[in-house]
């Protein structure tokens, strides 16, 4: 199963949080959200498929795909979902590297953070045209 999501760069990115990763609906962003590598996006965790919300509920092993397409630069990350998802919120989409779940989880347990994307695309994620898509494979 398959997910995309697209979201945008911002001029407050920053992309240093140590053990988790967001994207939002919220178009602003100030320097405390430093999880947050893409603003304005066109789904929520609530929105995302029925489908891809079961499998992850098993605990099924998915792959994130980052990629910027103006640039031809992509980045890969692997987690596990949890029978505790709820997927319920209404803005934003976290992935951790703990085992920590509450509405916004999309997954736990994953190989990368926010601070662990390759510097070229944060650089570019700081600009508000940048394109980011968002692609989740179960």
């Amino acid at each position: 199963m398959r997910e995309e999501i697209t979201a945008w760069g911002h001029q407050n990115i920053t992309a240093l949080h140590k053990t988790t990763l967001e994207i939002t609906k919220d178009r602003e962003l100030t320097k405390r959200g430093d999880c947050i590598i893409g603003v304005n996006a066109d789904k929520a965790i609530s929105e995302i498929s029925d489908a891809v919300k079961k499998e992850l509920k098993k605990g099924r092993k998915a792959k994130v795909i980052l990629s910027i397409p103006d640039y031809g630069l992509s980045e890969r990350l692997e987690g596990y979902g949890s029978s505790g998802m709820t997927f319920d919120h209404g803005s934003d989409i976290v992935i951790r590297k703990s085992d920590f779940v509450c509405s916004r989880t999309l997954l736990v347990r994953s190989d990368k953070a926010a601070c662990d994307i390759e510097r070229e695309m944060v650089e570019l994620l700081k600009d508000p045209q940048t394109e980011l898509v968002f692609i989740i494979e179960v």
